[in-house]
């Protein structure tokens, strides 16, 4: 089988395309598609505690303090200690840190409408089918037990 026929490379494959993407829109603002996909997943008015960012990013936490790090040095976060759980940290979006994100949100969802006005909604239904089929296959083990032997 050639690896152009597998399915984790056509992933990966188009998953990499649409960060060179993603990465070269964001480095118009002097941003990476990083930084935009974790300005996305932080609440513009609430903040987001830190512990649940890496989740939602599947980054590790070592990752995820070298990124928000950066971004608290760009002036696009800051941190403030939870107001019920003074252990839990809280992120939260800074002025331009909006901006950012605003931007960041205008760019998927362009991608997202392009992508549709392209693609007819009966594919579309079968690729996220098929792509929650992988994931449920994946989460539930029914993978890696035959895999990873």
């Amino acid at each position: 089988m050639k690896r152009e026929e597998t399915i984790d490379y056509n992933i990966k494959a188009a998953w990499h395309s649409i960060a060179r993407m993603y990465n070269q829109q964001a480095a118009k603002y002097q941003g990476t598609m990083s930084i935009g996909f974790a300005l996305l997943n932080i609440h513009s008015e609430e903040g987001t505690p830190a512990t649940k960012i890496a989740p939602l990013m599947g980054l590790e936490a070592r990752s995820l303090t070298r990124l928000l790090k950066s971004m608290e040095e760009r002036g696009l976060i800051y941190r403030k200690a939870d107001k019920l759980d003074k252990r839990s940290v809280r992120i939260y979006l800074t002025l331009e840190g909006k901006k950012h994100r605003d931007k960041s949100k205008e760019t998927v969802l362009r991608f997202n409408e392009v992508v549709r006005e392209e693609i007819p909604q009966a594919k579309l239904d079968v690729f996220f089918d098929v792509v929650r089929s992988i994931n449920h296959l994946i989460e539930e083990n029914k993978i890696y037990d035959k895999v990873l032997q």
